[in-house]
């Protein structure tokens, strides 16, 4: 049976959720984190299915949870560094100008030598890269309280972007409004961990 007393039912905390006080957090984008002005906590859904019965169909829960992209806004510095960084890493992956460049992008970053000094010679060794190592990057959305203090991790896993927003460039704006770029990224899945509860 369902309890029903409204005095043991009542939450602990009060508080309420502030939209503006959070950072975001991409290990492979430094320059652009620094400039986040928005992102969200994407919405999942959950399948369902249907069993006939003489009168109704009957629902069900699913097996299969679908993630919305998480997407960000960041402004963008004047040399457009951190656009750059979003670019070069979406162009990577899609390998636009050849193989290469895929390949390129996939080894950056990552110890062609493992074991040994790399400026060493050698006739065996091999260049490798983890698996997936720089096709993706884990990124965290960290939620603040008032004080600033991070309370709650939302910790994303495998991500990689699929959408980098224009930059629109006006003579004629009455008032300087600097750039600001959206992007949209996809990933495995996210965890939320609760840091701390006080």
């Amino acid at each position: 049976m369902t309890d029903t007393n409204v005095y043991t039912r009542q939450p602990d905390k009060m508080d309420y959720a502030s939209p503006i006080q959070f950072r975001f957090k991409i290990a492979k984008l430094p320059q652009v984190e620094f400039f986040v002005q928005k992102a969200n906590l994407p919405a999942i859904r959950l399948s369902s299915a249907s069993i006939p019965t003489p009168h109704i169909n009957y629902p069900v829960p699913g097996e299969k949870i679908a993630y919305e992209s998480l997407d960000i806004s960041f402004l963008v510095d004047e040399n457009l560094n951190n656009w750059k960084e979003l670019h070069d890493w979406m162009t990577g992956l899609g390998g636009v100008t050849g193989h290469q460049q895929f390949t390129d992008m996939r080894l950056a970053g990552v110890d062609r030598f493992p074991g040994r000094n790399p400026t060493a010679p050698s006739e065996t060794s091999t260049v490798k890269s983890a698996p997936d190592g720089p096709t993706y990057s884990d990124a965290t959305l960290l939620i603040l309280n008032n004080k600033n203090i991070v309370k709650t991790e939302v910790r994303f896993h495998n991500v990689f972007p699929v959408s980098l927003g224009e930059l629109a460039y006006d003579v004629q704006a009455d008032d300087v409004n600097y750039l600001e770029a959206n992007a949209s990224f996809e990933y495995m899945n996210y965890e939320i961990v609760q840091v701390s509860t006080t």
